[in-house]
């Protein structure tokens, strides 16, 4: 819309915008849990849009939320700003879920501040990126038969993606939605069931789901972290909170902003469109939560060397950028080049112990950035242009592990380091060696064989 945006991160090696986009964006670091890092936000700016949530599952996580909150809106203090807009959730409820009531407590904070404020919330988003659309895609597209928990009966009114966009950038600067919340959703109300359902029409699959009484929300949860792609800390928040109808009460704001909601079947084709033509720019699965994160990449970039184990393989190769394609193609439905059977046994045992098995894949099949997750792994660092993926293992392991592939004289250097946490470390490393040989080195000559491509 021609205006010039300043984009707040927590850490700049995780945010790579389109080039088309730099000249029209500025990027600052700045961490709402930390009041020291404020001072980086400008004061020349005439409007805010305030996208923070956590679904960490942190036992505290409604106290970072409200600071999280207090912090952005002291930041805005002495600035020009007019107007912030807030995206939240549907709280129309007497009783909510913690993660509802805890939208509610921001949406507060946030209104006490100096400019004109605008909440706009929302219940089940469709499209790639969106939690809870990744979790009716996973249930869908993997059970022909479902015996599903009682909460599928609840009621929601779901809303695209394109939608939430219109809504957010056609509020900026509307008098109309000055100082006031609204409900935004799609034309449909429909049970959990009924998207499940829609869900499996719209991609032409014949699916059967029987509702029970007896799962309670924990084992509701297990039974998403299972099944899906999801954590099981984001499986429990969502849990939490499906138990609860999100329907829009009656509002103008669509009306007055000329905006048109798709139904639930043209979301479901607006985002098939998307994800058949390569163009999800982002999925929470590429989140920290998603996996063991909890500090910046930048603290693992440099892999260490003291007490380390090292599996280091070369080989030269002839054609570097064909190379490189299959190093950027790794893991999801292109798998690991050698021995993908045993890295989906490798996948499966880390799942049964609580861990993010292979069910995350990767967001996109050919591009690759810093902070994507690609199946247990985390990227670090990836730059064709230095020739260099830097994998972090997130799978649970008795220390930590890194995969590292790069292209330096003509050759192909893979290297696996792990670092061991005690002596239970040391008798894993010694465990899995023996399939080093086989699998680390099958690996490397697939990748570096260009004759069949």
């Amino acid at each position: 819309m021609g205006h010039q945006v300043v984009c707040c991160v927590r850490d700049q090696n995780r945010f790579e915008p389109p080039s088309s986009l730099t000249e029209h964006i500025s990027v600052v670091e700045v961490d709402f849990l930390k009041e020291e890092t404020l001072a980086n936000i400008p004061k020349d700016i005439d409007a805010a849009y305030y996208l923070i949530h956590s679904m960490s599952g942190a036992d505290d996580f409604s106290e970072m939320e409200k600071k999280s909150a207090q912090h952005f809106r002291k930041s805005l203090e002495g600035s020009k700003v007019q107007q912030v807009i807030y995206l939240g959730g549907i709280i129309n409820n007497e009783v909510l879920s913690k993660h509802l009531l805890s939208r509610k407590v921001v949406e507060d904070e946030l209104r006490k501040g100096d400019y004109h404020f605008t909440a706009l919330r929302a219940g089940i988003i469709i499209g790639s990126g969106s939690a809870s659309f990744e979790i009716i895609r996973d249930l869908v597209e993997k059970l022909p038969l479902m015996i599903a928990p009682r909460w599928l009966k609840t009621r929601c009114q779901p809303i695209a993606i394109r939608d939430v966009m219109s809504f957010l950038s056609k509020s900026l600067f509307q008098e109309s939605a000055y100082d006031s919340h609204f409900d935004i959703g799609g034309p449909d109300v429909l049970t959990y069931k009924e998207m499940l359902l829609g869900y499996a029409q719209n991609r032409e699959l014949n699916r059967h789901i029987w509702t029970v009484p007896v799962m309670t929300p924990k084992l509701s949860s297990y039974w998403l972290f299972f099944v899906t792609s999801t954590s099981y800390k984001l499986a429990s928040a969502l849990v939490d909170s499906m138990t609860v109808e999100v329907i829009c009460q009656p509002n103008p704001l669509a009306k007055n902003l000329q905006i048109a909601p798709l139904n639930y079947q043209q979301s479901l084709d607006a985002a098939f469109t998307k994800i058949e033509s390569n163009e999800v720019i982002s999925s929470w699965k590429d989140s920290l939560i998603s996996g063991r994160f909890e500090n910046n990449l930048s603290e693992y970039i440099k892999i260490p060397t003291h007490g380390c184990f090292v599996d280091q393989r070369k080989t030269p190769i002839v054609d570097e950028e064909k190379v490189l394609n299959r190093i950027w193609a790794i893991g999801g439905s292109t798998g690991w080049y050698y021995g993908n059977r045993l890295w989906k046994i490798r996948g499966f045992m880390d799942k049964m112990v609580g861990g993010v098995g292979l069910r995350r894949g990767r967001t996109h099949p050919g591009t690759i950035h810093s902070g994507d997750s690609v199946d247990f792994w985390r990227v670090l660092y990836a730059k064709r242009e230095d020739k260099r993926l830097l994998l972090y293992a997130e799978m649970k392991v008795p220390g930590d592990a890194w995969l590292e592939f790069k292209i330096e004289d003509s050759c192909l250097i893979q290297t696996a380091t792990f670092r061991p946490k005690g002596i239970w470390g040391r008798l894993y490393w010694y465990s899995v060696y023996p399939f080093h040989g086989p699998i680390f080195g099958g690996m490397l000559r697939k990748l570096a064989d260009t004759s069949s491509s």
